[in-house]
């Protein structure tokens, strides 16, 4: 009886929640907004939203605008960086919360920022961080499936990034993936002027900027726009979209080919994006990778580059986050990694409240849908795992390890935080591996 009670309590109570979140955020928003007088009218703020890759995009703009001689601010799941201080975002969330962002923007302004550029989640959006901000433009990466439970489905997280462009001001800019299934749908939800970016051409207006001579390597991307040179260090098939979609959100608000060749050329890296730690004898990468799409594009690249070697093959490392998330995409990453490597090392990510046992098996069903079981580790400690990735690796392998990115934490069940970096684990173990 006592635990029927306890159940029919905590129905009442989700129900309730669930009736007053939406005035709930948004009151939260307005009060926040009120208290710093809202900041972002004094800015230029470019919003950045999509399933992958803006990080990236984030990061790209930054530079490009520092290049152009002007002070900028930016928030990404990587780093807070306000015109003057840099701090890493050790907080679990890309988006944050609406009285850390508006007094972000406050500082941002008083310490002579131009211009703004933060991500924006379907999360954020879902909880009205957005509201109350003054977004002059919003830039599009790209739209897959990703937080299906959250959202109760892909639509709703469609439909949470159309709101985000139907809230720009009728004077301001969205730039557009055109390649997106979902372009169409972004251009109508917005009553501004569109920009469409693709690796044919930019477009804005009366403008068209012709994408030409794209070229992908080791060396990173290259492709000229217009008769200008845009080079970057950057590394994989995956960043030229990023990169394109930089280029014309800088092209829109009028920056010079020269500061936008200049800023791209200074990114160097993106900390856990296609991050190289190692090249040779054998290659070893860390990449956020965290969708089946951007996981198989990141396994696609990799392979285009290690086929001139026929005795060069992947190695993977991933896992899945857990708490009851996009439980689905478990056992497609199994599938994935079957399909493109040779040896799959499944590993502990961010396990929160569910068993970490579980969450490695769903995605071993997926695997020995496709592999033999023999090429199919299991090895929970991700430090071990990556150890043995590193020890199987052979000269021309590329070992890839994908899932936490640059994150700084391995979050598990009761809120604990255990301190981690995948990259620096790597150099760690490639030390102990030359000893």
């Amino acid at each position: 009886m006592t635990h029927l009670f306890h159940n029919i309590k905590s129905r009442i109570s989700i129900r309730v929640f669930r009736w007053i979140q939406k005035p709930y955020h948004f009151f939260l928003a307005f009060c926040a907004a009120i208290f710093y007088r809202f900041p972002s009218r004094n800015l230029t703020l470019i919003g950045v939203t999509g399933t992958k890759g803006k990080t990236t995009v984030v990061e790209l703009l930054h530079r490009i605008l520092e290049a152009h001689g002007s002070s900028t601010a930016s928030v990404s799941s990587r780093r807070f960086h306000d015109g003057l201080q840099e701090l890493p975002n050790t907080l679990g969330m890309t988006m944050p919360g609406r009285f850390f962002l508006q007094k972000f923007f406050a500082r941002a302004v008083h310490r002579g920022c131009r211009y703004g550029v933060i991500e924006v989640t379907s999360q954020g959006i879902e909880q009205y961080r957005h509201r109350f901000i003054d977004f002059d433009m919003g830039v599009l990466t790209n739209i897959a499936p990703e937080h299906i439970e959250a959202h109760g489905g892909f639509e709703p997280y469609v439909r949470s990034k159309l709101d985000f462009f139907w809230r720009l001001s009728r004077m301001g800019i969205a730039v557009i993936n055109r390649e997106d299934p979902q372009a169409s749908r972004v251009a109508a939800a917005c009553g501004c002027d569109k920009a469409w970016y693709s690796r044919e051409a930019i477009e804005y207006k009366k403008h068209i900027w012709p994408i030409r001579n794209l070229n992908i390597g080791s060396f990173g991307i290259v492709f000229d726009v217009k008769g200008h040179q845009i080079k970057s260090s950057l590394q994989g098939d995956v960043n030229v979209e990023n990169i394109l979609a930089a280029v014309a959100a800088a092209l829109c608000l009028r920056v010079p080919f020269e500061a936008i060749s200049r800023g791209i050329a200074e990114v160097k890296e993106i900390p856990g994006r296609m991050q190289i730690i190692q090249n040779k004898p054998f290659r070893v990468i860390v990449d956020y990778a965290h969708t089946p799409d951007s996981l198989e594009r990141v396994y696609n690249s990799l392979e285009r580059k290690i086929n001139a070697g026929p005795a060069s093959h992947l190695v993977c490392v991933l896992g899945a986050a857990g708490g009851g998330r996009d439980t689905w995409k478990r056992p497609e990453f199994g599938k994935i990694a079957a399909k493109n490597c040779r040896d799959i090392i499944i590993t502990n990510e961010d396990p929160f409240d569910e068993s970490p046992e579980r969450i490695m098996q769903d995605i071993a069903v997926g695997a020995r849908q496709i592999a033999e079981i023999a090429r199919i580790r299991i090895i929970a400690n991700r430090r071990e795992a990556i150890r043995h990735a590193i020890s199987i690796a052979q000269t021309g392998d590329t070992v890839i390890i994908t899932g936490k990115g640059s994150e700084s934490f391995i979050r598990g069940a009761h809120g604990e935080k255990i301190s981690w970096n995948d990259a620096q684990v790597v150099r760690e173990e490639l030390a102990k591996r030359d000893r």
